[in-house]
């Protein structure tokens, strides 16, 4: 049996939604590539600060998503409640934060689906918008995916976001990644999150970092 949705979600999804969709109108491709039963690591490119939010709406609205945020969002105590009511919860970044690493592989054992940005911070133009490093990916994106026993699903976020311009999100097909043991070399599993963040640019006709291929 399915669990219950979550209703407070689900309010916000059809009162915010239709005022999203106007201000940041989206083309959305691949809905038939996502699974149906749950359990998917969906994993964008991280092109701009409404990416979370796009991505969500361009799904139904019965997707069951979490989404790992950064803990520095939950330090106001009203959008912090709020994050945790629509079923986000805060990862402290640059850290071994063991307990959002708990919190991810459950969500998705549990039959739900979660959002995680491989690339970890907005990516504009080929330069990290927080440390000007080049975008890659992180390894934490395969390491919860393969311990939660996850397929990952690599997506395409067009950017920048520009106020009544249309933007693509397109859904990649999902896949398991391969890898030897119980959980895999740390070795394994970065090649796994840059495989998948190039799967994610590769959508829109780009190489990581936003190149045209």
């Amino acid at each position: 049996m399915k669990k219950p949705l979550n209703r407070f979600f689900n309010v916000v999804y059809h009162v915010l939604g239709p005022i999203v969709r106007i201000w940041h109108p989206v083309t959305i491709e691949g809905l038939e590539n996502i699974p149906q039963e749950g359990g998917i690591l969906f994993c964008p490119n991280h092109s701009s600060n409404w990416d979370p939010l796009l991505v969500v709406l361009a799904l139904p609205a019965d997707s069951r998503m979490h989404l790992m945020s950064k803990e520095e969002l939950f330090k106001n105590p009203l959008l912090g409640w709020f994050l945790r009511k629509v079923g986000a919860f805060p990862v402290s970044r640059g850290n071994a934060d063991i307990k959002a690493v708990k919190t991810a592989i459950k969500a998705i054992k549990d039959g739900d689906n979660l959002l995680m940005f491989p690339e970890g911070t907005v990516i504009r133009n080929g330069i990290g918008a927080v440390d000007g490093l080049p975008p890659h990916a992180h390894s934490g994106a395969a390491v919860i995916g393969v311990r939660a026993g996850a397929k990952l699903l690599p997506v395409f976020t067009d950017g920048p976001k520009k106020s009544f311009c249309r933007t693509r999100i397109i859904f990649g097909k999902p896949y398991e990644p391969v890898y030897t043991g119980r959980h895999g070399t740390a070795e394994e599993m970065q090649r796994i999150a840059d495989e998948v963040l190039a799967s994610a640019y590769a959508l829109g006709g780009q190489a990581v970092g936003g190149k045209p291929l």
